[in-house]
């Protein structure tokens, strides 16, 4: 089953504990890297977090922001903090008696102090079991948008795995016509020299060049590698990086073949070989 790294999933949730927000956004990496963003709130669930993030990413960068915005206070769950209102009220006191010229304090300048109204405690564990809900079903969407994106790629890969194989084909089927016409190059040019035609000679040289142009060996590689890639595709695990090693072998064989190409057609094939490898090699990285 092919997993594209590249993928979205956002979920809220609204409730009398507050609302949440999960945004969780996944590209293409080399390793696997989870970079988290939690409100303080939230922070005791971080290991929990990235531990159901690991079972459904295995490669890629992931970036997961959570929000969490507490219920509104209500009148009657307002608490005020006595002791810490004294304090702040003796303080200012003595302020005021220092100061020839002062401002006198306003009630709602200490009800703006951080701490002297006190939020109503909340349930964390419930809360706790809220975000783990939507978390996992933030991840299962993830999954499917990174499963529908992976067939997409799967597809565009194998549509150049069966051109691949038509070039493969072609040089194969180009290969002794393009030796016999080696063959006759050679025997016009020595004609045009007017040199004597030594039928052993001649044969011997032929031989040498038949083997320097010989890319029976880098047309089965090929092929094989081919085969390689449609069984990789198939497996049920990551398989981006056997993927990519395949891309480096095939562009091996094909750089192999131009070099020994000894015919237009030839090249011209090799060419598109290292074209359509590219192609692959790109929707390769995006790949898990």
């Amino acid at each position: 089953m092919v997993f594209s790294m590249t993928a979205f999933a956002r979920q809220m949730s609204t409730s009398e504990l507050g609302q949440l927000t999960l945004e969780i956004k996944s590209v293409n990496h080399r390793f696997s890297e989870v970079s988290l963003r939690l409100p303080e709130d939230l922070r005791f669930l971080e290991p929990r977090l990235r531990e159901a993030i690991a079972k459904h990413v295995h490669r890629g960068k992931v970036d997961c922001v959570v929000r969490y915005l507490p219920p509104e206070l209500q009148a009657a769950s307002v608490q005020i903090n006595r002791d810490l209102l004294q304090v702040l009220t003796k303080a200012t006191q003595e302020v005021e008696s220092l100061l020839t010229a002062s401002t006198p304090s306003q009630a709602l300048d200490f009800l703006k102090w951080p701490g002297v109204i006190a939020a109503p405690e909340q349930d964390m564990q419930m809360l706790a079991e809220q975000f783990m809900n939507m978390l996992q079903t933030a991840l299962q969407e993830l999954s499917e948008n990174r499963q529908r994106e992976g067939e997409q790629l799967k597809r565009l890969i194998l549509e150049r795995c069966a051109t691949m194989e038509q070039q493969v084909e072609r040089v194969k089927a180009r290969l002794p016509i393009a030796i016999d016409a080696m063959r006759q190059r050679l025997v016009d040019r020595l004609t045009e020299l007017k040199a004597e035609l030594d039928q052993t000679r001649l044969e011997q040289e032929m031989m040498l060049m038949v083997n320097k142009s010989d890319v029976a060996e880098e047309i089965d590689r090929l092929a094989a590698h081919i085969v390689e890639v449609r069984r990789v595709l198939e497996q049920k695990q990551p398989m981006g990086r056997r993927l990519d090693f395949l891309m480096q072998e095939l562009n091996r064989e094909a750089n192999t073949l131009s070099a020994k190409s000894v015919d237009t057609d030839m090249t011209r094939a090799a060419v598109e070989l290292k074209v359509l490898i590219e192609q692959m090699r790109e929707q390769v990285q995006n790949i898990e």
